[in-house]
C-alpha cells in the first residue's frame, strides 16, 4: 500500500468529482440567511466549511469554481500547482507547499469565481491539503468546467484548459 492509499483508508477520504479524494472535516453549527452569492442563488450557508484534500501524481483537480474565497493549507507531500483564470481572465499560477526557498508558499486564498485546477509536482508522489471556504461551500456554488467553453471564452489557455479538464 502506497502512501497516499494509506493517507486515504487512515482519514477516510472519498473521491471527489473534481479529482483526488476529500473529507469534509469542519462545517459551522452558524447560519448566515439569505446570503446572496452572485446574485443567482440566495439561501442559507453555513459560515465555513473545511475538507482534507489528496491528489496523486496519477490524477489532477479538475477546472473548476465556486462563489466564494477558498484557502488552500499544505500538510504533506509533494508541494502541487495551483492554477488560476480569474474572473477578470488573468492565469496564473501558484506552488503550494513547504519548499519556502523554491518559492512555495504553505497557504493560499483562491478567490471568488475563479476557475482553478491543481497538479502534483513531483512523480510517483502526492499532495495533502486542506481548504477552508467561508462561507460554507454547497455544491449548488460548484461548477465543473467544460473544456469546449472555457476554451472559447479564454482562448489562450486552451492548453491548460485542455490539459486540466475531464470533458
Amino acid at each position: 500500500m502506497t502512501e497516499a492509499e494509506k493517507i486515504v483508508a487512515q482519514l477516510h477520504l472519498q473521491p471527489h468529482p473534481e479529482g483526488g479524494f476529500f473529507k469534509e472535516t469542519y462545517r459551522s453549527d452558524g447560519i448566515i440567511n439569505e446570503v446572496n452569492l452572485d446574485h443567482d442563488i440566495k439561501g442559507q450557508r453555513h459560515f465555513s466549511t473545511a475538507i482534507y484534500f489528496l491528489l496523486t501524481s496519477k490524477n489532477f483537480s479538475a477546472f473548476h469554481r465556486i462563489k466564494q474565497d477558498e484557502i488552500w493549507h499544505f500538510y504533506k507531500g509533494s508541494a502541487l500547482n495551483l492554477h488560476i483564470i480569474s474572473s477578470e481572465g488573468i492565469y496564473s499560477t501558484v506552488r503550494i507547499g513547504n519548499q519556502f526557498e523554491k518559492g512555495d508558499v504553505p497557504q493560499f486564498v483562491v478567490k471568488a469565481r475563479s476557475w482553478f485546477a491543481a497538479e502534483v509536482i513531483n512523480a510517483h508522489s502526492y499532495s495533502l491539503v486542506g481548504c477552508t471556504v467561508s462561507p460554507g461551500f454547497d455544491f449548488r456554488d460548484f461548477e465543473l468546467a467544460n473544456s469546449v467553453a472555457l476554451s472559447a471564452k479564454y482562448p489562450q489557455y486552451s492548453s491548460i484548459i485542455a490539459k486540466f479538464t475531464k470533458h
